[in-house]
């Protein structure tokens, strides 16, 4: 069977639209179209219940979505298994979005690897559809996310709030310098409440940018302000190129570790364990970049 078709079968039934599955799968409307037919010829029974308000599994999708799930699990395990390294006995796949690898994820590959030597890890980048599809189809078995979406086999815990500050690329910025040189970071339709209500004056400044941390390479090279992640401006800061703006509100935007339910216990435990200490140890840092704001 052509697991592409079980691919698109699962984003159809997690998005209930052929649309939004498109968009997640990077092809067109109708290609998504052609695969769901052609998975319904070969099962003889229809697994969608089309109409203009999306699309809805019937009874044979919903008996069928648990083999579909078993299919791309054990297609992946496979895989891996036969990939995996000579000199090692098990393989890990960890993926997170780009803001959360230089100062979490990575630290976490070292921690891991120093505790379970005969592990081979990959690590991956994503946003938080593609990393949710990876995790659904046994492809990645832990990611760090900003906005996960919880799945069948999938478990998802807080790991700790990341802070969102507002930085400027020249010294001694203040709040009212910001007008005519702000770009708007599209975090969440949450950040977007809260920036109505503290800030409305710069909520739609002309520019905004959905590039989660990438903004930041903007903004550097230009006179520029816009909301960023402590951890991953510290450095920034830090050395000179990004600036605080005083007594501009702070964000709390919380990181999520989503896990899958059949990874090995003994795995899961040193991960959340590292995890934890990395955690503890990143939140002094960020504590001190909160405290001169």
């Amino acid at each position: 069977m052509d697991l592409n078709l079980i691919r698109t079968f699962m984003e159809v039934s997690a998005t209930g639209s052929f649309a939004a599955a498109s968009d997640r799968l990077f092809v067109t409307q109708s290609a998504v179209s052609l695969r769901i037919q052609r998975l319904e010829d070969q099962l003889g029974r229809p697994l969608f219940t089309r109409s203009k308000a999306g699309a809805e599994l019937t009874p044979a999708g919903v008996e069928f979505e648990p083999f579909a799930q078993l299919l791309l699990r054990n297609w992946e395990q496979a895989r891996q298994h036969v990939a995996i390294p000579e000199g090692f006995t098990r393989s890990l796949t960890i993926g997170a979005q780009t803001a959360l690898w230089p100062r979490l994820g990575f630290r976490w590959i070292d921690a891991l690897r120093a505790e379970i030597p005969d592990l081979a890890i990959h690590g991956e980048l994503g946003m938080p559809a593609s990393l949710t599809r990876a995790m659904s189809e046994g492809v990645m078995q832990i990611a760090l996310s900003y906005q996960p979406t919880l799945r069948n086999g999938l478990r998802i815990e807080k790991v700790t709030d990341e802070e969102l500050i507002l930085v400027a690329s020249w010294a001694d910025p203040t709040l009212d310098q910001l007008v005519g040189h702000y770009a708007y970071v599209d975090w969440s339709p949450e950040f977007l409440t809260f920036h109505q209500l503290h800030l409305p004056h710069l909520t739609n400044p002309g520019l905004t940018l959905d590039m989660g941390v990438l903004s930041a390479l903007y903004i550097i090279n230009r006179r520029c302000a816009a909301y960023l992640p402590a951890r991953y401006v510290k450095r920034f800061i830090d050395e000179g190129t990004l600036h605080l703006v005083p007594d501009a509100p702070v964000f709390g935007y919380p990181i999520w570790s989503v896990w899958r339910e059949d990874l090995d216990q003994d795995i899961v435990d040193v991960a959340q364990r590292t995890l934890k200490i990395l955690v503890d140890h990143f939140d002094d840092g960020v504590a001190e970049v909160i405290e001169k704001i």
